[in-house]
């Protein structure tokens, strides 16, 4: 399994384009040492040819430029290596990219019923889309099933989704409280090497059952978007806190680093960055606990076999 990571940011990016705080106006001065980040999106491929994407950010044309190996196959006119596109809920930052890949064949779209829902009736994705490519939705299997290539043929691995902790989508909060498959997290298994990644760049809350099953994989990405509960608030552009905003901070008493670390993947990434978050600063105490615990600050065109 080859696995690429497109963009590691939060909504927004990093630095944010209307941001002026510590971070996002340091990084522009050359004072604060951080690289730029594009919004969170991941691609993986069995066989190094075929690629599925895993959320579509609004970064996505830029994050396929700045990958060859998913732009259009040699000697077609048109065409891609995509086969499909795996959301684990319905964000903005997750889904935008899927009206920039309008121009092709029918997407096929992997997203649980909650998703989906907030796509098609919060925001008629699904209505606009069906004037240009149109979509295939698929529902994501709770167990472990092969992942197939956009024509049926099997791309080597297998995959599941299972839900996390999380809030729906700003834009619509009907049946919050009613539905576990606001957001979900992904499990993929390479069906030859036995390699196995998680993907879960948002959860709302760490409990035993979910950090067993975080701790069976060889790759571990995960949601790393505040460091603290009032990062917000003490950055001065905003009020809300972590948990608000469905996320558990990564430092802290009871925080996702200190529940992380002891866990057996040989890596350990956090993605889905906030531009407030401290960490991004390589020459911040944030970012070197980070480090000391075993775990890595994600980056834009970070790479993975398994």
């Amino acid at each position: 399994m080859q696995v690429r990571l497109l963009g590691t940011a939060a909504g927004g990016g990093f630095p944010q384009w209307n941001c002026n705080c510590a971070n996002c106006s340091g990084v522009r001065r050359g004072t604060v040492v951080a690289e730029s980040r594009t919004q969170s999106s991941v691609t993986l491929s069995g066989d190094g040819t075929r690629w599925f994407l895993l959320n579509a950010s609004p970064d996505v044309r830029a994050q396929i430029q700045a990958f060859p190996r998913l732009l259009p196959p040699q000697g077609c006119k048109r065409g891609t290596a995509l086969e499909g596109v795996l959301l684990s809920n319905a964000d903005l930052d997750h889904t935008l990219g899927l009206f920039i890949l309008r121009e092709g064949e029918p997407l096929r779209v992997h997203a649980p019923g909650a998703v989906r829902e907030a796509l098609t009736e919060g925001l008629p994705l699904g209505s606009i889309l069906d004037h240009y490519s149109g979509m295939r939705w698929e529902e994501p299997p709770p167990e472990l099933e092969p992942l197939l290539c956009a024509d049926g043929s099997p791309s080597g691995l297998s995959y599941r989704a299972f839900p996390v902790p999380g809030k729906p989508p700003r834009y619509f909060i009907r049946g919050k409280g009613t539905r576990s498959d606001h957001t979900v997290a992904y499990e993929f298994t390479d069906e030859k090497t036995g390699g196995r990644m998680i993907y879960a760049p948002g959860v709302a809350a760490l409990h035993r059952e979910l950090l067993g099953r975080l701790g069976a994989c060889d790759l571990l990405l995960f949601d790393g978007t505040f460091f603290r509960e009032d990062e917000m608030e003490r950055s001065g552009v905003g009020t809300l806190l972590a948990s608000q905003m469905g996320h558990v901070p990564v430092g802290g008493k009871g925080g996702t680093l200190e529940q992380l670390a002891p866990l057996a993947p040989r890596h350990k990434v956090y993605v889905h960055i906030n531009n407030t978050n401290p960490m991004l600063d390589e020459g911040s105490w944030e970012h070197a606990e980070v480090l000391r615990a075993g775990l890595a600050v994600g980056k834009d065109g970070m790479d993975f076999t398994l």
